[in-house]
Formats: C-alpha cells, structure tokens, sequence
C-alpha cells in the first residue's frame, strides 16, 4: 500500500459556490495571450493589428531565449495589441473567426514511443505547447536546455472553490496518459503524479503509468506543487524541477496523439456572486465577459482569474491566465456594519484565531462560508503572533524568509529557503495576516532578485 503523506499545517477554506459538475462548451468570441503571465518573459512581437493567424501562428517570442515561442490559441486575426506603462506589452488580443475556432489542421500524430526526447522538445517550441512547462525555483518558463532533477504534477486542488479535477481527467482519458508518457520522456524518468488519499477516485489517475504515484492528505496547500516537491524532492540551490498542470498534460498529450493543437480546456466558474456555478470548456486565454455572460448576481461582484487567495482581479473586458483552471465570483466587500461594528457576535463568519463563535458552531451544522472581499482591516507594521507556522508546511522559518525578502538580503533569503518556495505558498499567510501585509508580492520581489543575480 502506498504510503500516505499527511500535511498537518494548512487551512481549508470551505465557500459556498462549490462548481456543479456540468460542462458547458463555450465559443470563445475573443481571446488574448498576455505576456504577463509568463515571469521572466521579455517580449518581441511578431504580428500586427488586422494579421490573420491561425491556431500555432507565432505571436510573439521571448528575447532572452527566441527559441520559446508564444502562438495564438484560436483562428482568427489580432484585434488588438494592448500596452500599459512605457509600452509595455500587456496582451495580444484575438478575435475568433468561426465556431471551428480552436483546433489546427492535423500535421500526423507523433506517437511517444516512436520519439526522441530533442523530437519532442523541437516540436513543443514550434507549437506553442512549450510555456505550458514550467520550473522551480522561480516559476519561470523551463530551459530547453535544462535536464531536471525531477517532473512533477500535481492531480487534485485544494484552493478554495477548486475544481475537481477527477471531473476533468475522465473526460480526456487517452489524452491524458499520452501526455504522460511524452513528459517522461522529456523528462528522461518516471514522472511524480500527486493525488489526495480521498479526493482522487479516478481510475484514469490511480492506474495512471510511467509515473511514480505519491498519496497525499491534509488540507491546503496539500495541493500546491511547492508543498509536494518539499515533501518528496527538496530544492537546493542549483538544482532544477520541472512541472507543469494536469490540463496542461492533456493539452500536450491531445497534440501528440492526434497532431491536432487543441488549446481548449475545462475551466470551473464557481462562487457565491454567480446565479450558476458550473464548468466550462473553451480557450485559454478567454475574455471573461464571455465566461461569465448573463451568470452574475449582478454587477457588484469581484471576478478573480484564478483562486480566490493567489488570482488576479479581472473585468469583464479582461482575459483568464494562462496557467488559471478557474474563475472565481465573490461579493464585493464594501458593506459596513456601523452599528454595534467589531462587536457584531458573527455566528457565520470565518476565523483562524476563533475571534467569533462561529469557530465553535460544529462544522457539520455550518460546512462553508460565504466570504466577501473585505479585509477587515487596514496595513500596520508586522504584528508576531506565531499563526505563520500553523499553516505554512514547510521546514523554513516564514517570518524571517518574508523580512530577509524585504530588506533585500540575497544571502540570508538562500540561507533561510528562498529556493523552496513561490508566492502561493505564502498565500494562506497572507490571509491570516494580522498586519494585512501583501506577503505574496515580497515574496515574488525577493525571487526576482535572486533569479536575476543568479542570471
């Protein structure tokens, strides 16, 4: 019997609006490749407004390596090039041209076995498929170049409102174990497939080969790929490991099955500000306004790309991540309570440190929650309780890694683990966060330094 990995630190957060398992395929009317998703990525474009493309069209490629190549997901022709600040490239946005929008002509099928690993690495750059791999530390896009210590891939999802992703692998079965076998030859070992002891029932996963299965169980981040690189494969400095998620897996073994770039996937929508959480299929980089049509509340809601503790606030006229599998709605949290204010008894509010008394109410009488964007509170210097460690699963001292990422300190951050994490393994600390701190944006700061210094 397989040994199972138990993380005792962490926190689930369980919210009301949990997706209903029905997938609804939706035509995406326009989408966008945002070079801001990709940490390190400088682009050079290489298409205007009014260029047709089709689906594998280069749109765009990375100066620091031309060799990782950014392609259009859809058939279409640019719409748009969106730039922020000092014409900074922001996102390349597509208008779709026929409901046949999102797969390419057929090229012949590549079958695993019948390739070499510079094969299958030549073609992932030519298609697109290649920023779908990424590494740590950092987060970054993977070197080509790099042979890693490990692959890993992570088959459940413990963040809030996460999608099942058991739903999700048994509606692409084939698909899913020839993207395995390709990413362990890429890799040039057996791949390390996380699944949870009790979520994961997927036959597709559990008799999943050429991988080594690990049994996790705990609450979040059980599931974030930093908590199970750290418990099976530690990260020290100069070391490289590869991963990537299990849509990606699909996406990449559709390709080498079929020859056909499909760069569609099942996103959930989920949330308390949605009239119908549900799952979705369309294409990366989808408009929101099309992913939420006609499904909210009304118009006082927050649409996350993402998960609600690391995404990214978006608007309707805005675009999913590329690495998002979800969209998150929650109320805005602008309401006050003037009257009787921080006294309020709050038998159905959320909290850590059981300041109300809903902590005491069983949870069998009160599972989830219905939380709001309000922080309940302000930013103030740091405030030492010691919550840090409660939900922080790592060997590393979180309080100190955050200050040595403050002040800047590239020894003291390589000293204390800086190599083992990524911001959303800091993300339930920053929710439990007395002082209210952006502790997942220092951390990010102090990992760019040290991706840089170590250029």
């Amino acid at each position: 019997m397989t040994q199972v990995i138990k993380i005792k630190q962490g926190l689930d957060i369980k919210l009301k609006g949990q997706a209903e398992k029905v997938v609804e395929c939706q035509e995406a009317k326009f989408c966008a490749i945002q070079p801001t998703d990709f940490i390190g990525v400088t682009p050079r474009l290489l298409v205007q407004e009014g260029n047709a493309v089709e689906v594998g069209t280069p749109l765009f490629i990375d100066k620091h390596d031309e060799r990782i190549t950014f392609t259009s997901p859809v058939n279409g022709f640019v719409k748009e090039i969106r730039r922020g600040e000092k014409r900074l490239l922001q996102a390349v946005v597509i208008e779709c041209r026929d409901a046949m929008n999102r797969v390419s002509e057929p090229d012949g099928n590549h079958p695993a076995d019948a390739m070499k690993r510079d094969d299958i690495i030549q073609k992932m750059l030519e298609t697109g498929l290649w920023p779908m791999i990424r590494q740590r530390p950092y987060s970054t896009i993977a070197n080509p170049d790099d042979t890693p210590k490990a692959f890993f891939i992570s088959a459940f999802d413990s963040s809030p409102l996460a999608p099942d992703l058991d739903f999700i692998a048994e509606h692409f079965p084939d698909s899913l174990q020839n993207g395995l076998e390709v990413l362990s030859i890429l890799s040039g070992k057996k791949l390390h497939l996380c699944i949870h002891a009790e979520k994961t029932k997927s036959k597709v996963l559990l008799k999943a080969k050429n991988v080594d299965i690990h049994t996790f169980s705990g609450p979040h981040p059980s599931g974030n790929i930093g908590t199970q690189i750290n418990r099976i494969c530690p990260i020290n400095k100069g070391d490289v490991v590869w991963y990537c998620t299990l849509a990606d897996v699909i996406n990449i073994g559709h390709y080498f099955r079929t020859g056909v770039l499909d760069f569609s996937r099942i996103y959930a929508v989920a949330g308390t500000g949605l009239q119908k959480p549900h799952y979705i299929r369309t294409t990366i980089g989808a408009q929101i306004g099309d992913m939420v049509a006609d499904n909210l509340k009304d118009d006082h809601q927050r649409i996350v790309s993402g998960n609600v503790l690391t995404g990214k606030a978006v608007n309707e006229n805005d675009f999913i991540g590329f690495y998002h599998n979800m969209l998150s709605v929650i109320p805005e949290g602008d309401n006050r309570q003037e009257m009787l204010g921080w006294i309020w008894p709050g038998f159905k509010k959320f909290s850590v440190s059981r300041t109300f008394p809903s902590a005491f109410v069983p949870k069998m009488l009160h599972p989830n929650y219905e939380l709001d964007t309000n922080m309940h509170g302000e930013e103030r210097p740091f405030v030492v309780t010691g919550e840090f460690e409660k939900v922080f699963p790592f060997d590393i001292l979180p309080l100190q890694l955050i200050k040595a990422c403050i002040i800047e300190d590239i020894d003291l951050m390589e000293n204390l683990g800086i190599y083992e994490v990524d911001e959303e393994d800091f993300a339930l600390c920053e929710f439990i966060d007395t002082s209210k701190t952006d502790i997942q944006q220092i951390i990010r700061k102090g990992l760019d330094l040290v991706r840089k210094e170590n250029e």
